[in-house]
Formats: structure tokens, sequence, C-alpha cells
């Protein structure tokens, strides 16, 4: 009798089952094709920094979209600072998400950010302590040290939850997207992309779509030859302290 009953049960429930799973959205998959021209005379010096892999992609919604919220902000983000690097080199967050920036050299360290993202400058601040920033704005936010030129980060706060980073062979896919109208977006480090590639993505009933290719232009990276946090040239040492 206990058996028939679960039966009974799950066949009651199986209707109801459909809507859940097509309300899921859409995968939405592309490839990342790097484009290098060659007469251009900067081609060459860009040619080898560019990459398909490390791209972030990215749906905006259009008005009249209703997409589920935004990932909600959470703590702790963190970009560590150890051995003159800062790890990870790439963060992606929501808009409105603190990012801590613990220092774990045995040197003081001094993380400042003058760009269009999120303006800041977190002063010196020595090994063992964290000091952290609100990325309360969508954009990108080149992060460096007024120490140490070779230091240099990615924060991009995205005020959607619909993206993804592509692979090292430029694939990426962005999952459960709902249905509705979006602007794409493409970020990389060094590269920008051409303007075929930005377009409007109309999400329907489909559960998966494929946008085909999305064509890159090497460029210069902003975390190349940056100047301090007072617009000059780093100061070389014959015998760095640190």
């Amino acid at each position: 009798m206990r058996s028939t009953l679960r039966w009974i049960v799950l066949a009651c429930c199986a209707p109801l089952l459909a809507p859940v799973l097509l309300a899921q959205g859409a995968d939405v998959s592309a490839k990342i094709n790097m484009h290098d021209d060659k007469h251009a005379s900067n081609a060459a010096a860009h040619r080898s920094a560019a990459s398909v892999g490390n791209v972030v992609v990215w749906l905006s919604p259009l008005q009249g979209t209703d997409p589920k919220p935004a990932l909600a902000p959470h703590s702790p983000y963190r970009l560590l600072q150890k051995d003159k690097q800062f790890h990870p080199h790439l963060l992606v967050v929501p808009t409105g998400s603190s990012v801590e920036f613990p220092n774990a050299d045995p040197f003081f360290h001094n993380v400042f950010s003058l760009f269009d993202g999120k303006r800041f400058d977190l002063g010196l601040y020595e090994s063992g302590t964290s000091r952290s920033v609100k990325f309360d704005r969508e954009g990108v936010s080149y992060i460096f040290c007024n120490i140490h030129p070779e230091m240099g980060a990615v924060v991009l706060a995205l005020s959607t939850p619909y993206y993804a980073i592509s692979g090292a062979d430029g694939t990426v896919t962005i999952h459960s997207v709902s249905p509705g109208s979006y602007r794409l977006n493409v970020w990389s480090e060094n590269a920008q992309p051409e303007s075929s590639s930005l377009r409007t993505v109309q999400i329907t009933g489909e559960t998966s779509i494929r946008l085909g290719e999305i064509a890159m232009q090497p460029a210069v990276s902003p975390l190349g030859r940056h100047k301090n946090k007072f617009g000059e040239d780093y100061q070389p040492e014959a015998k760095p302290p640190y």
C-alpha cells in the first residue's frame, strides 16, 4: 500500500515539474577569436600578449526585460597581495560588493585605482593587515600598488548575473539566461571587441543559443606601463628595500 501511494504522489506531481525545468532559461555560448591586423604598425607588439582566454562576456538586460535578480553582494571577496602580485589577477563581483585587500607580504603595500571603475587610494599598510573597498558602481577597475610597479589586477563589477569567462580555447557559455532582450558586452585585458561583435541578443524559449564568433582585435593592456598614483613614472631603486 505504501509503495502504491508513493507512485500516486509522483504521478500527481510530474506535470508540475515541467514548468520549473523550462524556467531555468537558456545557455548562451560563443567563441572568442582574435583577428590580428597585420597592417597596423603596433599589431606585432600586441599579438603575442593577446589571448582568447580570460575574456569576460556578459548580458545586460534592455528595457522591458525582467530577468532574475542580480547576485546579491556578499563578503568577503579578496585580492590577496603575496610575492608582489595580486591573487587572483581577475576578479568579477556583483555591483555593491566589498573587496578585501589583505597584505601577506613582509613589507608595505599601497593599493590604488585611478581608472573609470572605482577610484580609491588605500595608503600604506603593513604586513598582516587588510583594507577593503566597496565597488558600488558597475565598471572595470585596474588595481595597482604605488610601491611595486609590477603589481596589477582587475576588478570587474557587474549589475547582471549573466556573465562568464572564456576558457583557454576561447569558448564561453553563460548559463540559465531568462527570456528577454540583452546587450552583449565583452572585456579583455589585452584586446578590444570589433564593433560587429557588440549586438543585441534575444532570448526566447530555446534552451541553447549559439552566438557564433566574437571577434577581437589586440590592444594595449592598461596594466602595462602605468603611472603611479601621482601620475608620475615609478622611481627606479638601486637596491630595493623590499
